[in-house]
C-alpha cells in the first residue's frame, strides 16, 4: 500500500505538483490524502479534486492556537503517514509541531542555517555570497531550525538578482524535495531527537542532491 503524505500549501502549489507528477509517473509510491492551506484563495489548492482541499483563514479564529488545533484536526482526519510543509508560509506553533513530530517535513530556499524566514534569494545576494540552493528538514516549533535533511545547491551568478536566482533555486526545489520524499515513503527516513537516520544510520552532515536528480552524501556514492 502506498505512503499517504498531507501537503501543507499557501500559495502556487509548483513543488506540490512536482509531487503529483513523481506520483503519476510511478517515481514516487506514496498518494496525497490532502492538501490544506492557510489562504482559501490559494493557487495550489486548485491542483487537486475538491474532496482532497481543506482551508480556512486564519483570522476567523480566536488565536493561532485555535487555528492549528482545527487544521491539525483536519490533517490528523486523513491519516498521513507524512505531512509536508511545500510552500507553507505560516509558522507552525508547537502544539501542531508536537502532534505531528517525527513527520512533518518543509523544503525551505536556502542553504539551512542561512537565511531563515522570508526574502531568502534578496539577503543572499545582499551579503555576497556565491552559492544559494535549498533545504529539506525536519520541523520543529523553531523557525526553519531543524534538523537538514538534504540540500540542494545552485552558484550565485554575475548579475542575478533576486527574481533570476528564485527561479534557479526553484529548478533544484522540485527534485529535491521528491528524493527526499521518496527516502520517507519508503521507510528509510526517521527522525530521533535531533539526529536525521537514513537505513538505521546517523547522518551527521545533510545528503546533497547531484546532477542526476539522486542523494548522495557529500564524497560518497547516492543515498
Amino acid at each position: 500500500m502506498s505512503a499517504r503524505i498531507a501537503i501543507l500549501v499557501s500559495g502556487r502549489g509548483s513543488n506540490l505538483q512536482a509531487i503529483l507528477d513523481a506520483i503519476a509517473s510511478g517515481a514516487l509510491p506514496a498518494q496525497i490524502v490532502g492538501v490544506f492551506s492557510d489562504k482559501p484563495g490559494a493557487v495550489g489548492l486548485q491542483r487537486v479534486e475538491p474532496e482532497l482541499r481543506w482551508s480556512a483563514d486564519p483570522k476567523a479564529f480566536p488565536s493561532r492556537e485555535a487555528f492549528d488545533a482545527a487544521l491539525g484536526d483536519a490533517i490528523a482526519e486523513r491519516s498521513p503517514d507524512w505531512v509536508v510543509c511545500a510552500g507553507y508560509l505560516r509558522i507552525l506553533g508547537e502544539s501542531f509541531v508536537q502532534r505531528f513530530r517525527g513527520r512533518l517535513l518543509n523544503i525551505h530556499p536556502s542553504l539551512l542555517p542561512r537565511h531563515r524566514g522570508l526574502h531568502t534569494h534578496a539577503r543572499c545576494l545582499a551579503a555576497g555570497e556565491t552559492e544559494h540552493g535549498a533545504s529539506v528538514h525536519f520541523v520543529i516549533p523553531e523557525l526553519d531550525a531543524g534538523t537538514v535533511i538534504a540540500q540542494a545547491r545552485v552558484p550565485v551568478l554575475p548579475g542575478d538578482d533576486a527574481d533570476r536566482l528564485a527561479a534557479r533555486v526553484l529548478e533544484v526545489e522540485h527534485p529535491l524535495l521528491v528524493a527526499v520524499l521518496r527516502l520517507a515513503v519508503e521507510g528509510r527516513l526517521a527522525e530521533r531527537g535531533t539526529t536525521v537516520f537514513i537505513d538505521g544510520h546517523g547522518l551527521f552532515t545533510p545528503l546533497l542532491l547531484d546532477s542526476a536528480g539522486a542523494l548522495r552524501a557529500p564524497g560518497s556514492g547516492s543515498a
